[in-house]
């Protein structure tokens, strides 16, 4: 009986580490696109509840290749804007809830 019970027991293991080695593997980020690219995905700020801090907000204006950002405030619309200098003009920008940064048009 004792044999019985061991073998029983020792296929049970042997059954549940062959499951636990066929899981699939942990992704290592999210599955959104807007937080895995570094590319615009829209060419206007998109509405929505922006999580980004304004020191964020400041970093992604700076990171897109602007200076002296000035003025920046969140809008109603979970939108950061402000006013950046580019190329030696300076304009009004964005920064939405995805990341993307745009100048005024």
């Amino acid at each position: 009986m004792k044999l019985l019970t061991s073998l029983l027991v020792a296929g049970a293991l042997l059954s549940s580490a062959s499951a636990f080695a066929q899981a699939p593997a942990a992704k290592d980020r999210p599955g959104n696109n807007a937080v895995n690219s570094e590319q615009k995905n829209s060419n206007a700020p998109v509405a929505g509840r922006n999580s980004f801090t304004k020191g964020q907000a400041q970093s992604a204006i700076e990171k897109a290749g602007y200076k002296n950002v000035s003025d920046l405030a969140k809008d109603d619309q979970g939108v950061w804007r402000g006013k950046a200098t580019k190329g030696g003009t300076t304009s009004d920008v964005t920064v939405d809830f995805q990341g993307n940064v745009n100048a005024a048009k």
